[in-house]
């Protein structure tokens, strides 16, 4: 019920309000936002990330946005992995949703997070505990929500720094379309490049 009150007080016009009242605090209000992302799921991400845009410019908007985003999944993974064999944290990996992502990272975690970190709304909450109960390797998870959330909050703060332009000529949206799609082909060749490293003293044997 409290988190349902933020996230309907903490509307875009609110949080631009917000963004413009403390910008004399330089970076801080911009990363904190994105940050307490990670801990209060109903904050509207792509409003947050867009206004840090519109406020801060397009490459400050997304350095500032991608710190925090960055900052508070990591700190969530690894909280949760530190205290990973708590009897409730064992519990609630048995729910089927939670169950069902703990064995996708087994199997692909790197991929797991990557992909979800692309998408703007979704369960990050989720993904980020999913990752530490699993006992996902912090390099390749560091990886996949550096890349990802990089890919994600260019691509928001880009159109949040000019919506009108995108108003004007909607066909426009197909660079950042062009511009994912050949960032997920770049992240997962290094990826792969990961693997077979890993690989390699196996082989050896």
């Amino acid at each position: 019920m409290y988190l349902l009150d933020i996230s309907s007080w903490l509307t875009e016009e609110r949080l631009r309000v917000l963004l413009e009242q403390y910008r004399t605090l330089g970076p801080l209000p911009g990363i904190g936002l994105t940050f307490m992302k990670s801990f209060i799921p109903p904050l509207p991400t792509i409003a947050i990330v867009g206004l840090n845009g519109a406020v801060y410019g397009l490459w400050l908007g997304f350095l500032y946005s991608w710190l925090g985003l960055v900052a508070g999944c990591t700190v969530t993974f690894l909280i949760i992995r530190k205290i990973a064999s708590h009897p409730y944290l064992q519990k609630w990996s048995r729910r089927p949703k939670v169950a069902k992502s703990m064995t996708w990272v087994r199997r692909s975690g790197f991929s797991y997070v990557f992909l979800l970190s692309l998408f703007p709304v979704g369960p990050f909450v989720v993904i980020n505990m999913a990752a530490g109960l699993a006992g996902m390797r912090l390099r390749s998870y560091l990886l996949a929500i550096c890349a990802g959330k990089a890919i994600m909050v260019f691509a928001v703060s880009y159109i949040g720094n000019d919506v009108q332009r995108f108003i004007r000529n909607p066909w426009e949206i197909i660079y950042v379309v062009l511009f994912i799609a050949a960032s997920l082909w770049c992240v997962k060749a290094i990826e792969a490049r990961f693997a077979r490293a890993a690989a390699a003293p196996l082989h050896r044997e």
